[in-house]
């Protein structure tokens, strides 16, 4: 099932590639103050829903997804744990970076067709991470990595916004990855039942139709059920959390003024956003490989606009 929130926060279930139906009725009875708490409610309690949702697909009318405006599905999740280096960068690494991540403010969230604003901050360059996030389906605290699928409920598109390079060294995470509009997720969730093998799904992101980063996530570093071992282990998991796994970093490219991204997790549809930036600085079309490939272990550097060197 793959579920999305359209125009003011309509709950629907995805029909077809095309058209959903409204399920709003359906969850009416879920307490809420917001669209995020009804999603992280409806997934706490989606055993007890499901078959009410299927029920209202089978015969409920399509409503036409063109001209309609898609939101992100999960608008304010409790929290948002970001696996940091976890990936092996196509076998390039001799090893596996020690276990890591980071929070991301939950009102960094932004959904298809959304525009993330590049902040005015002294940034050696703004990139963003292509990433599968998965969802916790049910409180998590203290889980054994051989019981770790249990507690996911699904899958999404997921991008990690970053500002690097600010100041000072060392105090630099918080700053470079809570920014406003640095997280966008999308188009819609889909329960963890459609995806048979998450370690197993191409990643392919393109900036102005022009692929740039393109891996698999049968190379990430740390598998899942670890991930939300560790993660887990550090503090509890709350049903609508998300977890992105991580990004292979070789393709990772300066994002611009007019720039449009795209996102394709396979079987997670196609998460399409904009970027938009008042200062209209520059950088070189360069991946981190191009750099790497010219002997450079640093991102490309800026070219034009405020804070050029």
């Amino acid at each position: 099932m793959k579920l999305l929130f359209i125009e003011d926060f309509r709950l629907c279930v995805l029909k077809d590639a095309a058209h959903a139906v409204d399920v709003s009725a359906v969850v009416a009875d879920i307490p809420r103050t917001g669209p995020g708490d009804l999603m992280s409610g409806l997934i706490a309690r989606f055993d007890a829903y499901r078959g009410k949702l299927e029920a209202a697909v089978a015969s409920g009318t399509p409503i036409p997804l063109a001209g309609k405006r898609i939101r992100p599905p999960l608008p304010k999740p409790g929290n948002i744990v970001c696996m940091a280096v976890n990936y092996m960068e196509d076998g390039t690494l001799k090893e596996p970076a020690p276990i890591n991540a980071f929070h991301k403010a939950s009102t960094a969230i932004i959904g298809p067709g959304d525009t993330m604003v590049l902040p005015d901050v002294p940034a050696t360059v703004f990139e963003g991470e292509a990433e599968m996030a998965l969802v916790i389906g049910k409180r998590a605290s203290n889980v054994k990595a051989a019981d770790a699928m249990d507690y996911v409920f699904g899958y999404a598109n997921f991008i990690d916004g970053s500002a690097r390079g600010l100041k000072p060294a060392g105090n630099s995470f918080f700053q470079m990855k809570s920014r406003e509009t640095f997280a966008p997720i999308g188009p819609y969730l889909v329960t963890k039942d459609e995806i048979a093998d998450p370690q197993k799904l191409d990643v392919r992101l393109t900036n102005n139709g022009v692929v740039m980063q393109a891996f698999n996530t049968d190379d990430m570093a740390h598998k899942i059920p670890r991930c939300i071992e560790w993660a887990s282990s550090i503090h509890t998991l709350e049903p609508g959390d998300i977890l992105a796994t991580g990004t292979n970093h070789r393709g990772l490219n300066p994002f611009m003024d007019g720039d449009v991204i795209t996102l394709e997790v396979q079987g997670l549809g196609k998460l399409e956003f904009n970027i938009r930036d008042d200062l209209k600085r520059s950088w070189k079309r360069e991946t981190r490989l191009d750099r790497q490939k010219q002997g450079h272990d640093t991102p490309t550097p800026q070219t034009g606009g405020k804070y050029a060197s």
